[in-house]
């Protein structure tokens, strides 16, 4: 059964994530803290695909308020005809117009997706985020972008640029089954193992904050009684880090 035999793979990836990368989840989640500390922001970035996990972590049950997505036109999945946002992502320049159209400041931290990390826009968003000061969380998969050459002028990948890098573990090119009688593997795990990595530094985020004494400001159901009122709350007293409400 490939259902099977799929979901034992994304338990092994997710097993090889929980044994090597728990010291960058942690310091990623250190980082996060420090800027909710000192009054700082968080953004999430990526593009097509990879955006999903950005709209993950925003104004999500169980996650954190602060957490901003940054969108732009082209880079998302409603985008059509869907085949211009794989040539968006590849525009020299424009990861860099979104950033200085942003309010990105230094101090900040953006997280930034990108499976295989060799394409223009978010290794720009990456770049030009650092010179305004921010940290940069990158989440990719390192097996896949030490195997391509990078598309940017620079000649870097996003993970060359982060301060601190998951790997998410995954296999060149991301889909992980291969089916007798096809010439290309199926089912892809970046977005199961992103959003559990993405969450995983979450939790270490809330922990940290408890240890810490400080209220973590989570968002809950809006469909259980009082979720409305609390999530209201939550928007009020962090509106000055909030910019997607």
């Amino acid at each position: 059964m490939l259902g099977k035999k799929y979901l034992d793979s994304i338990i092994e990836i997710l097993e090889k994530v929980q044994a090597t990368q728990m010291e960058n989840i942690r310091e990623s989640a250190i980082i996060i803290v420090e800027a909710i500390l000192n009054k700082n922001t968080i953004y999430a970035f990526g593009s097509n695909h990879a955006a999903l996990l950005a709209q993950e972590l925003f104004y999500r049950t169980g996650g954190l308020a602060i957490i901003n997505p940054i969108t732009a036109p082209g880079l998302q999945l409603d985008t059509y005809p869907i085949q211009l946002t794989t040539a968006i992502e590849r525009l020299d320049g424009y990861g860099k117009a979104i950033i200085e159209n942003s309010n990105i400041k230094k101090g900040d931290v953006i997280i930034i997706h990108s499976v295989s990390g060799r394409n223009n826009v978010p290794i720009d968003v990456a770049i030009h985020s650092k010179k305004m000061g921010a940290k940069i969380i990158v989440l990719t998969n390192m097996d896949y972008s030490t195997k391509v050459e990078s598309r940017h002028p620079s000649g870097k990948k996003l993970y060359e640029i982060g301060d601190v890098v998951i790997d998410n573990c995954g296999n060149y090119g991301d889909a992980v089954l291969e089916v007798d009688g096809l010439p290309q593997k199926i089912a892809p795990s970046s977005t199961a193992i992103g959003a559990a990595i993405l969450n995983a530094v979450v939790a270490e985020v809330v922990e940290i904050l408890q240890n810490k004494n400080i209220m973590p400001p989570i968002f809950i159901s809006s469909n259980v009684e009082g979720g409305d009122e609390h999530n209201a709350k939550i928007l009020r007293e962090y509106k000055d880090n909030i910019f997607y409400a």
